[in-house]
């Protein structure tokens, strides 16, 4: 992939949308977001940009790009292989389907299946990914998932995790991630990457699943030592509960440790989580899919915790589609609150832009269309039958826009998607490539 052209030289106008800035200049109908050099330089009505190439966005919604919080990029290659199939043991479903496949990946098949989640973040207007990558099998499995970030154009955490079927008592390859670490400057792809640990933490009260409290100990205190922020699964299943309290006990809550799902978190494991800034992302499909239970953004919410949304993995909830994960995430809110109101669509819509931000530590970077900022934008539009009118673009973002309806999407100042059409991958080339990937991978297990 090479992306269409240098954020250094870029000079662009996106001219008369209804701009959403989900910054302190509010609604913007009829306005304009001017880009220079990758970043935002000016959003207002009628600005003068001599010398700018226009995109005009006239009927359009402009918004700043989606933000996912937590995905697993890499097993996008095994889109649909959850249901059913036999695992090692003769189990199915989710884990077991990680486990049993993953282990055959070469770094070729992780380089295929993070660059087709790639294409379709890009396509479904997500300029902000986090590449949950717990299938690193050595350096050039990670190496090779960060390359595929670098050519997509986004920008990204990447989180170096373990690999699929990692032995419990095992630690993870620490020196591997404190190579990349040191560095560091080769892969952030001019700073759009940024690097962070994906932490087994203690893994519940599942004996099959128990890690050595010295030992994920000890992973937290490598990741920190290296000054990185770290993400963790935590009280999503039941038999996770109870986490949360163990990390508060340890000392380890805080605003550098992002946790994920906490469908089975007590009140109390909420409240600790809150007083530390601990920061959580939800993923409602998968949880409600895999049997978490109903997610519990609203309880977060309430509580004060920073929170974003999450794809997860597409081999639970299909595909990448944020505006739908957006849509489930207002409606399991309301129906937990029997109230209508409890999140509003603009609440929600929060939590895919500047608040998803917040939780990366990126809301002074990206999650709103405010001058200084970089420039990630989508123009999404109003042309198509699921939307045709033009009335309230937050709800409609929400509630009735899908990943077709993305015309224009800029990550960094970079043009990713024109016309409804990607600019940078040959997606033929991209989905061959992905099919052959998982063929090698098949024919290995």
């Amino acid at each position: 992939m090479t992306t269409s052209a240098s954020a250094k030289s870029r000079n662009v106008v996106i001219r008369g949308g209804y701009v959403l800035t989900m910054g302190s200049a509010g609604d913007i109908p009829g306005g304009d977001v001017h880009i220079r050099d990758g970043e935002i330089r000016s959003v207002g009505v009628g600005l003068d940009t001599p010398g700018a190439e226009v995109i005009d966005a006239a009927g359009k919604i402009v918004a700043p790009g989606l933000v996912d919080t937590h995905w697993h990029m890499w097993n996008t290659l095994l889109r649909g292989l959850s249901d059913g199939r036999p695992g090692a043991n003769g189990a199915a479903g989710y884990f077991a389907t990680c486990v049993g496949l993953g282990r055959h990946f070469i770094p070729a098949d992780t380089y295929a299946g993070t660059r087709l989640a790639c294409a379709e973040a890009v396509n479904a207007g997500i300029t902000t990914v986090h590449d949950w990558a717990h299938n690193i099998r050595g350096l050039d499995w990670a190496e090779a998932g960060l390359r595929a970030l670098a050519e997509s154009g986004l920008r990204a955490r990447f989180s170096y995790g373990y690999e699929t079927g990692h032995p419990n008592d095992r630690s993870m390859a620490v020196d591997d991630l404190t190579r990349v670490a040191s560095g560091w400057p080769a892969y952030s792809a001019d700073g759009r990457l940024h690097l962070g640990m994906a932490w087994r933490g203690s893994g519940g009260s599942n004996p099959a699943m128990r890690v050595a409290r010295e030992i994920y100990l000890a992973e937290i205190e490598a990741a920190r030592g290296l000054g990185l922020p770290v993400t963790v699964h935590a009280c999503g299943p039941r038999a996770a509960a109870g986490q949360i309290e163990a990390y508060a006990a340890a000392g380890l809550l805080g605003p550098d440790l992002q946790v994920v799902h906490l469908n089975s978190a007590s009140p109390r494991e909420v409240s600790l989580a809150a007083e530390h800034g601990t920061p959580a992302s939800v993923s409602p499909f998968t949880e409600l899919q895999i049997g978490y239970g109903l997610p519990v953004t609203g309880q977060l919410l309430a509580a004060g915790l920073p929170t974003g949304l999450s794809v997860d993995t597409t081999m639970l909830s299909g595909n990448a589609d944020m505006f739908a994960i957006m849509k489930v995430t207002q409606g399991c809110a309301n129906a937990l609150a029997h109230d209508e109101f409890a999140l509003t669509a603009r609440d929600v819509l929060r939590l895919a832009t500047i608040d998803g931000a917040r939780t990366l530590g990126l809301d002074g970077v990206t999650g709103s269309l405010t001058p200084g900022k970089r420039a990630d934008v989508i123009v999404v539009s109003a042309d198509a039958p699921n939307m045709g009118v033009l009335t309230d673009p937050a709800r409609l973002l929400v509630t009735a826009a899908h990943p077709g309806n993305v015309d224009t999407v800029l990550a960094d100042g970079r043009l990713l998607k024109r016309s409804g059409v990607l600019t940078g991958y040959d997606v033929d080339e991209v989905i061959r490539s992905a099919r052959a990937a998982l063929a090698g991978v098949l024919a290995r297990a």
